[in-house]
């Protein structure tokens, strides 16, 4: 049986184009709150171009200015926004900013296994652990649920805690959360159905949006 579609909310959510940090294999984390770089922009303005008609109500992102700036075109044609802290990246303590070598490249390898292996409530060297991260997702999942008014919302954040977040929305094990893939300016296309107290995919890591971009610039 198929939903109504006044009972149906239609979620958009988005990886932040690349920055200079993803460009070298930096990690950022949310204690590096980075700009997009050229390519970064040129993957939001194309992001707008594609989607500027959908019947957004609603944007939502993380305090970190990568995703404001994703999602600029729709925030420029003065549509409701609201950050969140708890839709930012996880936080990689020690390792953020530093450039990539052979150790922190053992370290990143070694802890992503841990977690892939169940061992979800391990944190990164002063950091968070996957759990941390989903615990402060919920409240904001749950506020986006209270509001069935808005329809059709556009949700911007960050590569790690998009994993951990679809997780959630689609009842699988947090230790999973390297099965969902993303790349920078991804789209995931989501359906939540009031009455089956469901969400739902409708598209995942699509990026049609950005077939004419170089990949690198």
């Amino acid at each position: 049986m198929q939903a109504r579609p006044d009972l149906v909310k239609d979620i958009y959510l988005i990886r932040h184009g690349e920055t200079e940090y993803n460009r070298k294999g930096v990690v950022q984390g949310s204690g590096i709150d980075a700009d997009l770089n050229a390519l970064g922009q040129r993957q939001a303005e194309a992001f707008f171009a594609h989607y500027q008609d959908l019947p957004i109500d609603k944007i939502y992102t993380s305090a970190l200015k990568r995703t404001h700036q994703s999602v600029k075109g729709f925030i420029e044609k003065g549509l409701p926004w609201e950050q969140h802290e708890g839709l930012n990246e996880i936080s990689w303590g020690s390792k953020e900013g530093k450039s990539p070598n052979t150790e922190d490249d053992l370290y990143y390898k070694n802890l992503t296994k841990t977690w892939r292996e169940g061992h979800i409530h391990v944190q990164s060297d002063q950091g968070e652990s996957p759990v941390e991260v989903l615990e402060r997702q919920k409240p904001v999942v749950n506020l986006l649920l209270s509001r069935p008014e808005e329809k059709s919302i556009l949700i911007a954040m960050h590569g790690r805690a998009m994993r951990v977040l679809l997780t959630h929305l689609f009842n699988a094990p947090l230790h999973h959360m390297d099965n969902y893939a993303h790349q920078n300016l991804c789209l995931y296309h989501i359906q939540y159905d009031y009455s089956a107290k469901e969400f739902r995919l409708v598209k995942g890591n699509c990026i049609i949006h950005l077939a004419d971009l170089p990949e690198s610039m």
